[in-house]
């Protein structure tokens, strides 16, 4: 450890405690080759010239009416409707209680039990600071005390992983089998317990329920004693599997503590293999996780905040950048499959069904949120509110609440909404603390100034100088925005800074009390100073431009902007189609693995963008929407009478829709359906002879068909994933209407000389040695035909087993088709 090196706390822990800087946390000792220069450290400086800020207390914030209002009312029924005591059964069970009810179904009983609970700790505080709903107080409270009821039980752990004290026990006496996404034979048990520090966290930090923070102490304790004796190699090790935001919540715990014990830990699971890259500017996310990513950055962040560590601030710069800027669509939504493609090639975007992960967008808005007040840069708030109309908003079903997983870009597809009892996902446990807390970034403020920054129906109660605020408008369908200030006291001055958003034409015109004023224009702010009485109003219109935004890559695919809200359009892909938009109870039933839209049935942009966008007319000048009038194409027109409708993206729910529409000259039209058609009916073929299919690496394929593997591991090469042993993994794959005739292997042309047995139940079926033949292209196939045997069961575990001194693999493909014959 350094000589103590004393510090302020930064942002919402600022003033309160003294913390020693250790070296554990610095890139020079972790990484000799990443010194920061001189530079390095002027440009990370640099990046604190524009405060705006520190957050209000969620309760002294309202919004009062428009869709954030309904979005956070409907969210709290929803809340309301869950039941706890399901919730809180694998806590109960895990510390040798009784559960008065069973536990949830869906991924609550199948190993990530009690994930959903800790995100219920934190949304049910943010909703009750939001809204003042005594039943979420009581709901929370009555959480607190049947978890401290579990935690006394087991003398400080709190969890609910299934038998997870044998499993800390072993990772206690360094016993560590660290995959991508299992640790010691569990399905990401880390992720699991990070949620209830977190939740723990927030229930202290915004709820005010001091029996929290006497938990959090009691379970932080537990985890600095189970990992005091291991090393950093351990650490390391250990954090090969997905975490979620660990250094996170154990920074904030210095902060509530007071304790750099904390402080060490959060930089002990601070991911090196991943931030060393960013501090040295190089993107190696391609292939990545996403979401397993997102939350170490977070952490990255807040303990480069408390450390004035410019090289980890950077690392979380470089990868905000990175991921905002060349990795997300116009929604805000980032990711296929989970999973960070090549961000020079969006074609996965355009043609997969799963889309953009919520959970993703919920973490990058965490991340911008820290950027934004940490430096006041306008492009971390046009991130977080793109992404809150476009990606936040839209993945709740206004009526019944349910909540998105993967927000599909493919042009005609739709999504999958959760059912409150049955769907236990996790952007479910995301999606619950989404919609509590639309107001959080509304306002800021410091030092008797204040800051507009969003522009949504708000009250603000600013307690410590006896102002009330009220915003009203009703944006996006109306541009006018008025501010009314209330004040305790006659002629109270403070400084009013209204937001110029980078999408509204032409400077504010701002009127005071109905008459027009010159204000100051300061880093991309308004400021009006003056003494302020009851009554005062402040009233300026926004002038949102239209626009049209490519793919990141440059494909021809363009989605319509208006302002900050993306513009959707309804897509009709078959006669008397019937589509289920709520999910079931299944493993997967997220997915919206319904038929995908012919190409003929989408609308097609034809000719320029701009001209585009010259067409469209407005119907009704109170409500947003457009018509597209001309340059648009539908081969086959499954609705004669339907009219090319643009609507925001918010709004469109229960329909197949198109964000980004192909874009081509007229003449290309009628080439471009028939090379679609037929690329959609190759891919119709694959999926009309598929029995089964796994993505080795992939943590949602690999989770739903049992893997399990020992001296294993996976990667991406090229944009395809792969997993290898030196031991052996297996799949179980289904066979439930026994017609599997043949297997098919996806293998890599660079793997030479490696020797493996592939065998299903326990019966061999090939002995393989790489490369199977002269293979022409990278990535070659080679089917297998199965056994009598092996057709006839309804479930094959399908082996990998490594020959002395070789390896099993790479295996980048696996698919049970069904038999040609």
């Amino acid at each position: 450890m350094m000589n103590p090196v004393f510090k302020k706390w930064c942002l919402a822990f600022c003033a309160s405690a003294l913390l020693p800087t250790l070296s554990a946390c610095s890139a020079d000792s972790a990484n000799p080759q990443a010194q920061v220069s001189a530079e390095q450290a002027s440009s990370a400086a640099a990046l604190h010239t524009m405060p705006v800020g520190k957050l209000f207390d969620l309760s002294q914030v309202r919004i009062t009416d428009g869709p954030f209002a309904h979005a956070m009312h409907t969210n709290v029924s929803y809340l309301l409707a869950m039941e706890p005591d399901r919730l809180l059964a694998p806590y109960l069970r895990e510390a040798g209680l009784a559960p008065k009810e069973d536990s949830y179904g869906n991924w609550e009983n199948s190993g990530l039990d009690g994930h959903i609970g800790g995100h219920y700790l934190s949304a049910l505080s943010l909703a009750y600071a939001s809204t003042g709903d005594e039943a979420l107080l009581q709901r929370l409270q009555y959480m607190l005390n049947e978890l401290h009821r579990a935690q006394q039980a087991t003398g400080g752990y709190l969890g609910g992983i299934p038998n997870s004290q044998a499993m800390w026990a072993q990772i206690k006496a360094g016993e560590i089998k660290a995959d991508l996404f299992s640790l010691n034979d569990r399905w990401v048990p880390l992720y699991n317990i990070d949620k209830i520090f977190h939740g723990l966290r927030d229930a202290y930090e915004i709820a005010h329920q001091p029996l929290a923070k006497a938990m959090l102490s009691s379970l932080g304790e537990w985890i600095l004693d189970t990992t005091a004796k291991l090393t950093d190699d351990q650490f390391q090790q250990m954090l090969y599997s997905e975490h979620g935001g660990l250094n996170e919540v154990f920074a904030d715990m210095a902060a509530i503590f007071n304790d750099p014990r904390y402080l060490k830990l959060a930089q002990q699971f601070t991911h090196q293999k991943i931030i060393q890259p960013l501090i040295a500017g190089q993107d190696q996310l391609t292939g990545l996780h996403a979401n397993t990513q997102i939350p170490k950055i977070i952490g990255t962040l807040r303990v480069a905040e408390l450390n004035d560590d410019a090289a980890w601030e950077k690392a979380a710069t470089y990868f905000w950048d990175t991921v905002s800027q060349h990795r997300s669509v116009s929604i805000g939504g980032n990711s296929v499959r989970e999973h960070f493609h090549d961000d020079k090639d969006f074609t996965p975007m355009v043609e997969d069904i799963e889309g953009p992960e919520t959970c993703n967008t919920y973490n990058m808005m965490k991340l911008s949120k820290m950027l934004f007040l940490r430096t006041g840069d306008a492009r971390y708030l046009d991130f977080y509110e793109r992404a809150t109309y476009n990606h936040i908003l839209s993945s709740q079903h206004p009526q019944h609440g349910g909540l998105v997983y993967f927000t599909s870009m493919r042009p005609g597809h739709y999504r999958m909404y959760s059912s409150v009892h049955d769907s236990m996902w996790c952007c479910v446990g995301s999606g619950i603390e989404n919609h509590s807390k639309y107001g959080e970034l509304a306002f800021t403020h410091s030092n008797g100034e204040l800051w507009v920054n969003l522009f949504m129906p708000a009250s603000l109660h600013w307690q410590e100088t006896g102002v009330t605020v009220t915003q009203r408008t009703a944006f996006p369908d109306n541009n006018a925005v008025i501010l009314t200030v209330n004040t305790e006291r006659d002629d109270t001055p403070f400084t009013l800074n209204l937001r110029q958003p980078g999408w509204s034409q032409g400077e504010l015109v701002i009127s005071v009390n109905g008459k027009p004023i010159r204000a100051v224009f300061t880093n991309g702010y308004w400021q009006i100073t003056r003494d302020w009485n009851t009554g005062d109003t402040v009233t300026f219109k926004l002038n949102p431009t239209l626009a049209t935004e490519q793919l990141p890559d440059g494909q021809d695919y363009y989605s319509v902007i208006y302002g900050p809200v993306v513009m959707a359009t309804p897509v009709k892909a078959f006669e008397k189609e019937t589509l289920n938009f709520v999910a079931d109870d299944s493993r997967m039933g997220h997915i919206a693995a319904g038929p995908v839209c012919p190409p003929e049935a989408l609308p097609i942009m034809l000719g320029e963008p701009e001209a585009f966008l010259q067409q469209l007319q407005r119907p009704d000048p109170t409500s947003l929407s457009f018509v597209a009038s001309g340059n648009v194409a539908i081969a086959n027109l499954v609705d004669e009478n339907a009219v090319t409708r643009l609507i925001p993206f918010f709004r469109l729910h229960d329909a197949r829709y198109q964000v980004y529409w192909p874009q081509m000259p007229e003449t290309a039209f009628d080439d471009y359906v028939k090379s679609a058609n037929a690329k959609a009916a190759e891919l119709a073929a694959l999926k009309a002879m598929t029995v089964d299919v796994v993505t080795p690496g992939e943590q949602q394929p690999e989770v739903e068909h049992d893997f399990r593997g020992n001296q294993t591991r996976a990667g991406v090469n090229n944009g395809m994933h792969w997993r290898d042993a030196t031991g052996f993994f297996e799949y179980r794959l289904s066979n439930k209407a026994l017609e599997a005739g043949v297997l098919r292997i996806t293998y890599f042309k660079g793997d030479v000389g490696r020797q493996f047995s592939i065998s299903l139940n326990n019966e061999l079926l090939a002995d393989v040695s790489l490369p199977v033949g002269e293979p022409e292209m990278d990535f070659y196939t080679v089917d297998y035909p199965l056994s009598p045997a092996m057709r006839k069961a309804n479930v094959l575990t399908l082996r990998f087993s490594a020959a002395p001194d070789s390896v099993a693999g790479g295996i980048y493909g696996i698919r049970l088709l069904k038999d040609p014959n």
